[in-house]
């Protein structure tokens, strides 16, 4: 029979165990509800840009032509050699445009040089550019689509997506990192009783590595 110091510590143990596995699969669980939907996306997207030449798609390409009003043109003109290289366009163009252009303009930088005003405007799945010739007045605007794959695949990478976005990718990742960790943790704590953790951890771990030594030039 044990001793009553003896059981006292044993419980004690036990009762530390139960305590640091509630707080793991607390961890645990609250990581994996943030990461799941992201997870998923990245997953899907990660087989799809690793296809992406197996994948077809049309891209949808959209222009519009346009003059400029001759006051307007002179305006510019006279503006040209003041403004630095890149600069927003002036809220008269801007308003100008918005009546003719299906995405708004204002407040964007553009290039702007002698001959030509330049506004670039990519995003994810595709991109939109303006180009004003300050010789002729005239204004080309072209919008190029490349469809819902390629926009989340985009976002896969976080290309111009933005500000945000980037923060949501950071904030994904440090998630990701403690849902991966409570979860080495947790397989350690039921380790014991189940003999093919180990082995199945380290396989997860040999097979990328062998791959990347036997495959990858």
């Amino acid at each position: 029979m044990e001793p009553p110091a003896a059981i006292l510590e044993t419980a004690r143990r036990q009762q530390r165990r139960s305590a640091w596995l509630r707080t793991l699969t607390q961890w645990h669980w609250i990581s994996s509800g943030l990461c799941l939907i992201g997870m998923l996306l990245f997953a899907v997207t990660g087989i799809t840009l690793n296809h992406a030449a197996s994948i077809g798609a049309t891209p949808q390409i959209d222009t519009v032509e346009a003059q400029l009003p001759e006051a307007l043109l002179e305006s510019l003109r006279t503006q040209t050699a003041s403004r630095p290289d890149k600069a927003p366009l002036p809220a008269a163009l801007s308003a100008w445009l918005d009546h003719r252009v299906p995405h708004s303009v204002s407040g964007l930088p553009a290039d702007w040089s002698e001959d030509e005003i330049y506004l670039a405007m990519p995003r994810p799945g595709g991109d939109a550019w303006i180009s004003v010739d300050l010789r002729s007045g005239e204004l080309l605007y072209e919008e190029t689509d490349r469809g819902w794959i390629s926009y989340f695949n985009d976002l896969h990478k976080g290309r111009n997506t933005g500000v945000m976005w980037r923060w949501f990718i950071d904030v994904f990742a440090v998630a990701c990192v403690v849902f991966c960790i409570t979860g080495l943790l947790l397989l350690q704590l039921h380790s014991s009783r189940r003999r093919s953790t180990w082995p199945l951890v380290g396989l997860g771990l040999l097979l990328p590595l062998l791959l990347a030594l036997l495959f990858i030039h």
